[in-house]
């Protein structure tokens, strides 16, 4: 099982009044790296691009602790937990070298974007998406951590 790993940089505009990253940025890195990992690492490994469309059903993410600017990148590590005929379960950790500030899962859905309805996965993504597997680690509610260590930010 390998990890998709994206280096994000931190914008100055991600910050709040409290001078940490806005908690709904947060969702913005998720994207980012999923978007990494499907749109450019997909096609990177002469598979297909998930190009037929896809929509997020749900996300979920546990706060750990505030994570302020810096100049330095964070990392945004994702892998597939769940995949069904029609739905992948990404999990996600923002972290920096030396702690993790945010545990996240998104459940997306194929679509197309055509007719307008959910469709399967393609054999060509389920390939891909294999490679990117790990049942064992959940990201949020996992086990790994009590409710109340969770942060606000």
């Amino acid at each position: 099982m390998a990890r998709h790993i994206y280096r994000c940089p931190l914008r100055w505009s991600d910050m709040d009044a409290f001078g940490h990253v806005n908690n709904a940025v947060f969702l913005r890195y998720l994207e980012e790296a999923r978007i990494d990992l499907t749109f450019r690492r997909a096609p990177g490994e002469g598979r297909g691009s998930f190009s037929g469309g896809s929509v997020v059903a749900r996300h979920e993410i546990d706060y750990l602790r505030p994570l302020v600017h810096s100049y330095e990148p964070v990392t945004v590590e994702t892998w597939v937990t769940r995949m069904t005929a029609a739905s992948v379960t990404y999990a996600y950790e923002i972290k920096d070298a030396e702690q993790v500030y945010v545990r996240a899962r998104t459940v997306v859905v194929p679509y197309d974007l055509t007719e307008g309805r959910p469709r399967r996965l393609t054999p060509e993504e389920r390939e891909f998406l294999e490679g990117y597997r790990d049942d064992g680690a959940e990201g949020p509610d996992s086990g790994e951590r009590a409710p109340e260590e969770a942060v606000a930010v």
